[in-house]
């Protein structure tokens, strides 16, 4: 099969942990460990988080003037080369010399009109104190919006609209590679008047960028992977239950929070929704049992039973099912 993997940023940096280079790569270690069987048996795509990447160079280029300071699609660039450089090379010690590699750097169209830029919601860089995250808006313009219990910056987050690189990317999977791309959402880019390809100040979001990277690549299953085992109904409260498998309209039906599940969810949604196929969210240490509909919560998509269920997955209606 041809499975796209989006890692969530823990899988990069966790949350109370210092962003360094041995931090990261750590964590990366550890992804390497859960994809290396996947890539040994189906043809692999692996996209990633960059939300502290981008930040902590963010604040690096605190040092330059205002008006030298590097933007944000040039900063996403970089995560997308550090990042896959080191998903290369821990993934490549577990696997045969001669399996190929290639990180792409990926440009991403979005809207320059996408209502998203009016109303900044995507987080990106490390968590505040109050106080200091007034003072960094302040001196820097920042937008900042609470996240949890601290306070972190935030920037517009537009709708992905097309992967300008699917064709070397496509041309790289036929020949066996394993390809790492849409790094942290692709590198978000937009026409101007002139019809000339500029980059833009926004981060586009993982989930939504690997759900077109997906459908774009014909992908016959999307793996959202997170630090969660599932999707849970009531989640933080003594009635929380997972869901283990729904259809699109079912799980549409409950709310779940915009800065950390709601994202897979749509995406989940969407490529179930606009190809048939089935989309899976859950725990990257699960990812050989979400392959075989053995973990995780299943987003069914009309040809599921067809495509990806007789590959290992499990047969019955695509109805809710919870459990605690």
């Amino acid at each position: 099969m041809r499975i796209v993997v989006a890692l969530g940023g823990n899988a990069l940096l966790r949350r109370s942990e210092p962003m360094t280079a041995e931090a990261q790569r750590a964590n990366i270690r550890i992804a390497a460990e859960a994809l290396a069987p996947m890539a040994r048996e189906h043809t692999l795509v692996i996209s990633h988080g960059n939300g502290p990447q981008v930040g902590l160079l963010a604040l690096q280029g605190a040092a330059y003037k205002p008006d030298e300071a590097y933007p944000l699609d040039v900063l996403g660039a970089e995560t997308e080369g550090m990042i896959g450089y080191m998903i290369e090379q821990e993934l490549g010690n577990r696997l045969p010399v001669e399996v190929p590699f290639a990180t792409i750097l990926t440009m991403i169209e979005v809207d320059p009109e996408d209502p998203a830029f009016r109303n900044p919601t995507k987080f990106i860089g490390p968590v505040y104190a109050t106080e200091e995250a007034e003072r960094l808006a302040t001196e820097k313009g920042w937008a900042v919006k609470q996240d949890g219990d601290k306070w972190r910056r935030v920037v517009a987050s537009p709708q992905p609209q097309r992967v300008f690189e699917i064709r070397p990317i496509k041309w790289l999977l036929e020949k066996g590679t394993i390809v790492i791309c849409a790094g942290g959402g692709g590198i978000p880019t937009a026409y101007d008047g002139e019809n000339k390809l500029h980059g833009v100040e926004a981060v586009i979001d993982k989930d939504l960028a690997s759900e077109l990277l997906a459908r774009e690549l014909e992908a016959d299953l999307l793996i959202l992977a997170t630090d969660v085992d599932a999707v849970y109904v009531g989640w933080g409260t003594p009635e929380a239950k997972a869901i283990r498998r729904a259809s699109p309209e079912t799980i549409r039906g409950h709310d779940f929070p915009a800065g950390s599940m709601g994202p897979k969810v749509d995406a989940a949604c969407r490529f179930a929704e606009l190809t048939g196929k089935a989309a899976a969210i859950g725990a990257l240490k699960d990812l050989e049992a979400i392959v075989k509909g053995r973990a995780g919560t299943t987003v069914t998509g009309a040809n599921s039973g067809i495509d990806w269920y007789k590959k290992g997955g499990r047969s019955g209606d695509p109805d809710l099912r919870s459990e605690s």
